[in-house]
């Protein structure tokens, strides 16, 4: 889908067509949208393709007509039949007159644009546009983090009780998203220094200073990123001993259930033999079959009170 943006008098619009300092969103774009850009503004087709790879890296490539600025931003998938989060490359073309955004699937970093929520934006201010949407995309990376810092604590309440692998598999899920975040993050910590010392790219003094700020939010998710992993790293781990050791608790609970309930058993056991009644105690006393209840019962409880005090119930 192709969507076209211009800044006027009240603010951007989306316009029918393609006119200079105008904005270009290509959201998963058909094969022949891509075709019509390429022949029109001479782009290479494969550099329009290039974000449309989930594994795409991230690079700045500097062509006769065009720059292309390729940069991972942070997304929500559905895994498991829940939200969680991952990474897809988003391109910025930069030709002239105009400027390119291709990505395969609509953005709250870009829709921010589109729905006029970002100040100070103009389309037909390029360099500045390209670093407002480099600096959206930290401020995504950093709100996101912030999430899944939320999430791991909402987790971490439940690894006292739990004996499944529920959470651990929430956990895991968690980690895999900040294992995407990182890679991002440094990936595009190379793009953000080369975009620095990038001459290609005309910078005013004010573009200068947002640069640095974008360069500041990256390595502030980086280390955000970092620090996150390995709390969920520490988790994981206390997570499984937590689980073995109350797998060990039930184990020992049952067990000792199981000797005391085996006390009566071993004496019905040896009055249920089928032997001569004189030989066995209280075979003659009409009260025999209580005071053999008695001695079980009295039994088990003497048993139960020494393993009560030993904490093994």
């Amino acid at each position: 889908m192709m969507k076209i943006f211009r800044t006027m008098e009240e603010g951007i619009r989306q316009v029918n067509e393609i006119q200079e300092g105008c904005w270009v969103a290509l959201s998963d774009p058909t094969a022949s949208e891509l075709l019509a850009i390429s022949t029109e503004y001479g782009i290479d087709i494969e550099d329009l393709r290039a974000p449309l790879d989930e594994e795409e890296r991230s690079r700045i490539e500097v062509e006769d007509d065009y720059t292309l600025i390729l940069v991972d931003i942070p997304v929500i998938e559905e895994r498991n039949d829940k939200e969680w989060y991952g990474t897809i490359p988003l391109g910025i073309i930069l030709t002239d007159k105009l400027i390119f955004t291709v990505c395969l699937e609509e953005t709250p970093i870009l829709t921010a644009f589109m729905d006029g929520r970002v100040r100070n934006f103009f389309t037909y201010k390029k360099t500045r546009f390209i670093l407002q949407i480099l600096y959206k995309n930290a401020t995504m990376f950093l709100h996101y983090l912030r999430i899944i810092d939320k999430k791991s604590e909402v987790i971490e309440k439940n690894l006292h009780e739990s004996q499944k692998n529920y959470e651990l598999i929430e956990l895991l899920e968690l980690e895999k998203s900040l294992v995407y975040f990182t890679t991002s993050l440094r990936s595009n910590e190379v793009v953000l220094e080369r975009l620095l010392k990038s001459e290609s790219i005309k910078k005013y003094p004010e573009d200068t200073d947002l640069l640095e700020d974008v360069i500041i939010e990256n390595k502030q998710a980086i280390e955000m990123a970092n620090i996150y992993s390995g709390i969920l790293n520490g988790m994981v781990d206390a997570f499984a001993s937590i689980i073995s050791n109350n797998l060990n608790i039930v184990m020992k609970f049952l067990a000792t259930v199981t000797i005391v309930m085996s006390i009566p058993t071993m004496i019905f056991s040896a009055y249920g033999m089928n032997v001569a009644g004189a030989g066995m105690p209280f075979a003659d006393s009409p009260y025999g079959f209580a005071i053999v209840i008695g001695i079980a019962l009295l039994c088990s409880i003497a048993v139960a009170i020494i393993f009560s005090k030993k904490n093994l119930f």
